[in-house]
């Protein structure tokens, strides 16, 4: 084995050891000695390693607590292999929701910071709003089903897309920064994200994310139809469905059903974080 190909190796051995440690460690994370100490690296090598992890974003460092810990890209990475999965899982449910209601079911996945459609499923009701293709993305917060997945990720994470994407929701007035931030607080207070006309004027859509063990929205199911078709009582209906689908959606991903803010977030705290 080439000495080049010999060193290659050996870093990544050690840096999938670093993330297991992280993996096995407590919540908060650890710090640099820690980190040491459990793999018996030399704290110059571990420091390199984990700011190279930290680039790649499958690692975050709190400045505060002086704390490392598991990033969202490797989040992503779970995802991405989740999602195939969820596709069949959620094939079914789509069906039932399409049957039951009469409108348009979308599912989709969190893709870095974009909502990503993977599948759709028409109702019977003759006017059909088909906003989404499957494959199409939109920046996260932007529609129904898109709000639902940022609203239900963890804080750090919120505030980064809040600060960061700017550029890529240009062309969707009214999902500013602020806005999109009154819009995460009405969805965590309601349980559920709603678009009520903010991309097509005459479309109205509802969406509840499916969470996974932590917490975070892993997918979301949403509903679109023509506004009149989500006035009230008929709203809360739609809801009530797409909770019970996404409860079990979850339920056969081995994750919890019930829509709450992640991280331990209780509705008295919800208030006090944006």
């Amino acid at each position: 084995m080439p000495e080049s190909e010999g060193a290659s190796l050996q870093t990544i051995d050690r840096a999938a050891r670093v993330l297991r440690a992280l993996a096995e460690g407590p919540a908060e994370g650890m710090r640099l000695s820690e980190i040491t100490a459990a793999l018996d690296l030399g704290k110059a090598t571990a420091h390199r390693l984990l700011r190279a992890l930290v680039d790649v974003r499958f690692v975050e460092f709190d400045e505060t607590a002086k704390h490392y810990r598991l990033g969202y890209g490797l989040f992503a990475l779970g995802s991405a292999a989740r999602r195939f999965r969820i596709v069949d899982l959620a094939r079914p449910v789509l069906a039932r929701l399409a049957a039951a209601t009469g409108d348009t079911v979308y599912l989709s996945v969190r893709d870095g910071d974009e909502a990503l459609c993977v599948d759709r499923c028409t109702g019977s009701y003759p006017i059909r709003t088909l906003t989404l293709d499957v494959g199409d993305r939109r920046p996260l917060g932007v529609g129904a089903g898109s709000l639902a997945l940022l609203a239900w990720q963890d804080e750090a994470d919120i505030a980064r897309v809040l600060r960061d994407d700017h550029a890529a929701r240009a062309g969707f007035p009214g999902f500013d920064a602020a806005s999109l931030r009154e819009m995460i607080r009405a969805s965590r207070a309601a349980g559920h994200a709603r678009n009520d006309g903010r991309i097509v004027s005459a479309m109205a859509a509802v969406g509840v994310p499916v969470l996974d063990e932590t917490g975070r929205a892993v997918a979301a199911l949403s509903i679109a139809a023509i506004r009149e078709r989500m006035e009230p009582p008929r709203e809360s209906e739609l809801v009530t469905l797409l909770r019970d689908e996404a409860a079990e959606l979850g339920r056969l991903l081995g994750a919890p059903g019930e829509a709450d803010a992640p991280g331990g977030v209780t509705e008295s705290t919800r208030e006090e974080q944006f």
